[in-house]
């Protein structure tokens, strides 16, 4: 079932819910994956999709995890959240707008990683998974490649070890317009 709809703004809308895992080294896991519509274009991004029918975010969040990784976590295991993002982006020959929801989980050992639950529409722009050091991270971004959103390169030294409590609200409405 597709997540997306058309919303008040006649753009494509969906709200989501993401997970930034950290493993016992402090590497962050990430998903490549690129524009079905421009393969050339490619980017960076947390691992998460879309909030179904009668979930919340939390339960979105753990769902993802699971279907895109294979990694099993609790709703307890899951931090947060601890971010809210408005996010306006160009995507599929167009803008769509998606309000996510992140949460961190920090892993006791680096997980083995399996694509096996990705859906065929994932398949379609989905490139890979990778674990990185925050250093990794500084050289990826110093070679030019894109991480969404964009916040998460100043973020996640932050959030390696543990969580401060406070939720960052970022995006196009950040300002409370």
């Amino acid at each position: 079932m597709s997540t997306w709809k058309i919303g008040a703004e006649g753009l494509p809308y969906r709200k989501a819910a993401r997970v930034i895992v950290f493993d016992s080294c402090g590497r962050v896991l990430l998903v490549q994956g690129h524009d079905g519509d421009d393969p050339g274009r490619h980017w960076w991004f947390t691992v998460g999709g879309g909030i179904e029918e009668g979930e919340d975010p939390r339960q979105a969040a753990r769902r993802e995890l699971k279907e895109e990784t294979g990694i099993a976590a609790t709703l307890e295991e899951l931090v947060g959240p601890v971010m809210f993002r408005q996010g306006l982006f160009d995507f599929a020959k167009g803008p769509a707008r998606q309000d996510e929801w992140f949460f961190l989980l920090y892993l006791q050992r680096t997980e083995r990683i399996r694509t096996k639950g990705w859906t065929s529409s994932e398949k379609e722009v989905l490139d890979g998974l990778e674990w990185f050091s925050l250093s990794d991270l500084e050289d990826l971004q110093a070679g030019g490649s894109a991480l969404y959103p964009k916040e998460l390169f100043k973020l996640l030294p932050k959030w390696q070890k543990n969580w401060d409590g406070q939720v960052k609200r970022i995006g196009i409405n950040e300002s409370g317009d």
